[in-house]
């Protein structure tokens, strides 16, 4: 698979998850779902704080240091 796809694959799931948390949260009116701004912003400027977190995006690069190392 190659990296690069998944990442903008990444970047559109964050946008539309996003939209549909705030357009939730407008038809609910529940205020938690205005919690859908955070992916919508990351997915616009493209940074994925979970990522960084679980390190997913970052797995073919670490692969690439580790062998490295070997």
């Amino acid at each position: 698979m190659d990296f690069n796809k998944f990442k903008s694959f990444c970047r559109v799931v964050r946008i539309i998850a996003g939209l549909a948390f705030i357009i939730a949260g407008i038809n609910t009116g529940i205020y938690w779902f205005y919690l859908g701004v955070i992916p919508f912003i990351a997915g616009l400027v493209n940074f994925c704080p979970t990522c960084i977190v679980t390190s997913k995006c970052d797995l073919p690069q670490t692969t690439e240091k580790n062998n490295e190392s070997n």
